[in-house]
């Protein structure tokens, strides 16, 4: 039986560590008259925490291994000894992962930004030895606490493709072909329909570094708002993109008709989602080296009143056209943009910096430093928490 490879939906059960319960004992020792107690406290169990991560492309894991269960807490000891502190169960997970509960569909987290971290289920605080409920009053106590118990809960994970442009379009119609030679991306190419079986994403490189990702999702087919294929699948990654590009065999292989297929895909997100249909878009004609394209590209045009950007992935005709337009829509920031410039830096009034000394007015026109002030740090606790 052939692998899974690519998983984008996937139900896990999770539970947190118990807490170690508190200890109750009395300190025995030759010499030494009314130890009294020294019964430790119990460790908190550890968390269970999905953890965003760049280097994650899919729930293949969790597919694999649906139970995710994090270390309990120790039990605490004579002689003032607290348990150890349970283990974090931390889960790395690709950007863009939903989090919801699968009992009441509700949306717990949504893992978006590289490194955030959702706990998922707490674990549960260690109970109390009879060390802390010493006191003037009560100098022999008995009284210790159960550790606290865990949590426990089903969730459905669902990746939605975090990209800033996403191509759509029917099978065969070259939008692995055009994210090939716009990227580094390296998706499977054949003359055959429904090549691409699951989304890829490639990033466009401008000369001055900046960066806007692609999203190639498998072709869709009429009727897939309603479910018909595996459209609903395929369309759901589109919902994080910033513009939609329409890419249509202009060609018109296999007696397609490249107006009509826009107006399908076009009723196609009308149907399955209103905000996206209002997103921008931009219309591509692909495969215009080939000879038909010119006449279909006049009529298109007449058809619709859009007049698409024309583009061949064979001979990189209209490249360039595509990445200026798409760079307009999206807007993305250069490497060298300052978070905190609010106008233009001008050299002109840069102190002088040929001396021994370097003033300290000048390092703000070193936009490739980092000059924020870091974040202040929160002390580690010490103990438990209960």
């Amino acid at each position: 039986m052939k692998a899974k490879t690519f998983i984008d939906q996937v139900v896990v059960q999770v539970r947190s560590g118990r807490g170690g319960d508190g200890s109750m004992s009395f300190r025995r020792e030759a010499l030494v008259e009314f130890g009294g107690p020294d019964g430790g406290d119990g460790g908190r169990g550890g968390d269970v925490v999905f953890k965003a991560s760049e280097h994650v492309n899919s729930l293949l894991s969790l597919y694999y291994d649906p139970k995710c269960f994090a270390q309990d807490g120790g039990p605490g000891q004579s002689q003032k000894m607290f348990g150890k502190r349970g283990k974090d169960l931390v889960i790395p997970v690709p950007l863009g992962t939903e989090v919801y509960d699968e009992d009441t569909g509700l949306l717990v987290a949504d893992i978006t930004e590289p490194g955030q971290a959702v706990i998922v289920a707490k674990g549960g605080a260690g109970g109390f030895g009879n060390v802390h409920f010493k006191s003037s009053v009560n100098q022999a106590p008995t009284e210790h606490t159960p550790g606290g118990e865990p949590e426990e809960r089903r969730l459905r994970l669902e990746l939605k493709t975090i990209a800033d442009a996403g191509f759509l379009g029917f099978p065969n119609a070259g939008k692995s072909s055009l994210l090939t030679v716009l990227s580094s991306a390296t998706p499977k190419i054949a003359s055959y329909p429904f090549t691409t079986l699951n989304p890829m994403v490639g990033t466009v490189v401008y000369d001055d570094w900046a960066k806007i990702a692609l999203a190639d999702v498998p072709g869709i087919i009429e009727g897939a708002a309603r479910g018909v294929g595996l459209g609903l699948a395929f369309l759901k990654h589109l919902e994080r993109s910033k513009v939609l590009v329409y890419v249509l065999d202009m060609a018109g292989t296999d007696g397609r008709e490249p107006w009509r297929d826009y107006e399908i895909l076009k009723k196609e997100i009308d149907e399955y989602s209103v905000e996206l249909a209002e997103r921008p878009m931009l219309v591509v004609a692909n495969k215009m080296d080939v000879e038909a394209s010119r006449e279909n590209f006049e009529r298109f045009v007449r058809e619709t009143g859009v007049r698409p950007i024309p583009v061949s992935c064979s001979t990189r005709e209209g490249l360039d056209e595509f990445k200026t337009a798409l760079r307009e829509v999206v807007k993305p920031k250069t490497k060298f943009h300052h978070a905190h410039a609010e106008r233009a830096l001008d050299l002109s009034e840069m102190p002088d910096t040929t001396g021994e000394e370097i003033p300290a007015e000048a390092l703000k026109f070193a936009t490739f430093l980092k000059l924020e002030k870091p974040k202040a740090k929160s002390h580690p606790s010490r103990g438990n928490i209960h």
